[in-house]
């Protein structure tokens, strides 16, 4: 929101400087983002007139121009502006003044012809950052007067940076009952009052967007005059504004947009066919836009439209074909109000930001429209004359949004702000900024206006107490009393530690966007179950994501773009899936390829293979203290992962997650090398930990049975290992596998492995009957459940 300082000045009353206004604005929560003064120091520049101009004997791009200052003689002045001719009206730096550059003006030659003085341009002075040319003043202006004067100046242009929810400050009014609260000063309403209607031009108004569009206004002028000049100190004002003068018309309904907040349009009523059609769009329905693109529209879209086209995108730009030019003299002047989630979006869809989207999409005062409607018929007929019909109203106020009234207690305002703020004050600061106050024995029934969107809740009413009465006169106070600390269950691992433990096994933590694109996904086939985003950033990030994985392995392919050859990354998040609503499933994932091992001296080079990553797992799985409980199987896995070189992870026989190689269709799709291996897991399971229990050292000697089987090659580790420890139960203290062979002596499709029983009692010696018992019992049962065969 950017404005002419002055102008907010004829609104309220503030008693105070410009570096107080802008310091009382941002500390409440108006952040002032830029202030540039305009016109700073224009003692000795004067409204001059050129009544003489022939070309520089000596130069061909200067000109000698003969100048009115006022002063009873004409003044030679030596100009180079492409603009300068005769019969216009130009600020003039005369002989010793000092412009806001630094530049002192004095008499000098210029290629031999005496100049006294300077004809300026608007950069020049200061005042704009056009430099194109000489500054045109109306031709009117009084020569000689002072151009400060003349120009209301000086002023500043004041930018504030405000936050969406806040859209009531982005007219002027609005703005200035901020201020009158802050200083403690009343608002200058403009003068409100029904312009006389003096034509009889209606048109039909026809509402069929439901809750999206629930009150429309027009009025049809006849008769204006579509060259009509706008006034200087209008268009100094949308200047100062940011806003160029384009012709009476635009520059009135930009006018009052930046009065009241309310945004406008004007039609050229005699392009128009039958009723004013607010309608949502239809799908591939197209519009030529004012700044000349072609648009492909949806059904998301709100348009104005007749009764057979198209005629603008509703808050947000109107159509090129209804434009109003120099040849309207009847135009068609809307004012209306919109949805905040009808327009929300819709001008970012289409490439573009205007003025109207940025309030529409944050919420108009739904009451302003006639205000705005009748402010703009006002200035319209005063500056381009016209006949103004009948307001045509069409309206459904079932679906106008409510003012809220809400309770503020006088107990509770003390103990957020830690101060007592006087029952007189608050009920000033209510007042000045446009809400209904009544006392209550407690405290205060507050209704805000219908401009307040924001005002909801009791804490948004003690915030309004809290800014205005102002932050740095809330004492600050040192919190006190202790603090209980959270404690963490016993049965549960802190995720700290799941970190710790990867990041000591030379992995590096990598976070990545919870959203990625579509395609990508349809590369792992991830096709099912997804969440889609209504309102994405972008295409690539259109998607939540359902696995880390696709993330995590974009930023490891990154990373071996750079040279990074070993690369070992892991990710703790959330995966998302369709439901309803979506599930999000707390998940680790890790990533790793190249060697092995770092590159060293003590030992050869090997490839990452799939044992190394399931050691990572099985490291992990040792602090929950129950790696019984988990498992691999080579069954089930999916489509991106390496059939024979990959599995299923299972804990208590149900799937939580999946490690192994990439499949190398995926890999080559996504050009990385062979040697990638991924692992992903749902976390909760791996949280899960036995509670430590104390346990006294054994006082009898374990006794230790080596045996090797003969097992077919798909009969899995995992599977001997369960049906081992659900044979011997607490016999069993441990169990390793030192030697796998397949080869001469083993039948083709089968494997040799060799096992040591680690047997122990807690309460006496085992005796070798005891554990020859135990190994004859392991041998049936791999027998009878792995179609082992021991090995002599």
């Amino acid at each position: 929101m950017k404005f002419s300082e002055n102008w907010l000045r004829e609104l309220v009353e503030i008693k105070a400087d410009r570096a107080a206004l802008a310091h009382a604005l941002t500390m409440a929560g108006l952040e002032v983002e830029e202030l540039t003064p305009l016109g700073e120091n224009l003692g000795g520049v004067v409204v001059a007139e050129i009544v003489g101009a022939e070309k520089h004997p000596e130069a061909d791009r200067l000109q000698v121009c003969k100048v009115n200052a006022g002063t009873g003689e004409l003044l030679l002045i030596v100009c180079g502006a492409p603009n300068a001719r005769v019969g216009i009206k130009v600020p003039l730096a005369t002989v010793g003044a000092t412009l806001p550059g630094g530049i002192n003006i004095k008499a000098a030659k210029l290629r031999g012809v005496e100049s006294l003085g300077m004809l300026c341009s608007a950069k020049e002075l200061g005042i704009d950052n056009d430099a194109s040319g000489l500054l045109e003043l109306p031709l009117d202006a009084p020569v000689g007067q002072p151009l400060a004067a003349y120009l209301s100046l000086p002023d500043a242009s004041i930018e504030l940076k405000l936050t969406p929810n806040r859209p009531d400050c982005l007219g002027l009014v609005g703005l200035a009952h901020d201020v009158a609260a802050l200083f403690g000063s009343h608002v200058k309403v403009p003068a409100h009052a029904d312009a006389p209607v003096t034509g009889n031009a209606r048109r039909g108004i026809r509402l069929e967007a439901g809750k999206d569009a629930p009150r429309y206004l027009g009025r049809i002028i006849e008769g204006i005059d579509p060259v009509a000049r706008t006034p200087l100190w209008l268009a100094e004002r949308l200047r100062r504004a940011g806003l160029r003068p384009i012709s009476a018309v635009v520059d009135v309904t930009n006018y009052v947009m930046l009065e009241l907040g309310q945004p406008l349009h004007a039609f050229d009523n005699d392009k128009l066919d039958g009723d004013i059609v607010v309608r949502h769009a239809r799908d591939g329905e197209t519009l030529k836009l004012l700044d000349g693109s072609e648009v492909k529209l949806d059904s998301g879209f709100l348009l104005i439209a007749d009764e057979k086209k198209a005629l603008a995108v509703a808050g947000v730009m109107g159509g090129y074909d209804s434009r109003v030019t120099d040849a309207t003299h009847n135009i068609f002047l809307e004012s209306a109000h919109f949805a905040p989630a009808a327009i929300m979006g819709r001008a970012r869809k289409l490439g573009m930001h205007t003025d109207a989207s940025h309030r529409f999409e944050r919420g108009v005062d739904p009451e302003l429209p006639r205000r705005a409607l009748e402010r703009a018929t006002e200035l319209l007929l005063a500056i381009a004359g016209g006949k103004a019909g009948p307001v045509l109203v069409a309206e459904n106020p079932a679906d106008l949004p409510k003012p809220a009234t809400v309770t503020l207690r006088r107990t509770r305002l003390k103990r957020v702000l830690g101060v007592e703020v006087a029952d007189a004050e608050v009920a000033r600061i209510f007042t000045a900024l446009g809400m209904q106050v009544t006392a209550t024995d407690e405290g205060w029934r507050i209704t805000a206006p219908s401009s307040r969107f924001d005002i909801e809740l009791e804490e948004d009413l003690v915030e309004e107490v809290a800014r205005i009465y102002g932050y740095d006169r809330i004492p600050t106070h040192t919190p006190e009393g202790a603090l209980a600390l959270a404690t963490e269950p016993e049965g549960r691992l802190n995720e700290l530690a799941v970190r710790e433990q990867l990041a000591a096994r030379e992995y590096y933590e990598a976070v990545n966007l919870a959203f990625v694109s579509h395609a990508l996904l349809e590369k792992w086939g991830f096709t099912e179950r997804l969440v889609p985003l209504a309102n994405p950033l972008s295409a690539d990030l259109a998607v939540m994501r359902p696995s880390l994985l696709p993330g995590l392995i974009e930023a490891l392919s990154h990373n071996r773009a750079r040279q990074q050859d070993r690369v070992r990354l892991f990710e703790l998040g959330r995966a998302f899936a369709a439901g309803n609503p979506p599930m999000e499933t707390p998940s680790l994932a890790i990533v790793a390829c190249g060697h092995a091992h770092a590159e060293q001296w003590g030992e050869a080079a090997r490839p990452l293979d799939f044992f190394d990553v399931k050691g990572d797992l099985d490291a992990i799985i040792a602090w929950g203290g129950e790696p019984q409980r988990w498992a691999v199987h080579a069954d089930g896995l999916p489509g991106w992962l390496h059939p024979g070189r990959a599995a299923r992870v299972t804990r208590d026989g149900e799937t939580v997650g999946y490690l192994g190689a990439l499949h190398p269709r995926l890999a080559k799709t996504l050009d990385l090398g062979p040697d990638v291996h991924v692992l992903e897991l749902a976390l909760e399971p791996l949280l899960g930990r036995r509670l430590p229990k104390a346990q006294p050292v054994p006082r009898f000697p374990a006794v230790r049975r080596d045996i090797a089987v003969d097992v077919p090659e798909q009969v899995s580790w995992s599977q001997i290992e369960q049906a081992v420890r659900a044979t011997l139960g607490t016999a069993l203290a441990e169990l390793r596998l030192f030697d796998r062979y397949s080869g001469k002596g083993v039948e083709a499709g089968r494997k040799s492995l060799a096992m040591g029983l680690i047997l122990q009692d807690a309460s006496r010696t085992l005796t070798d009957d005891d554990a020859d018992r135990c190994v004859r019992n392991v041998v049936s049962a791999l027998e009878a459940g792995c179609e082992a065969k021991l090995r002599g």
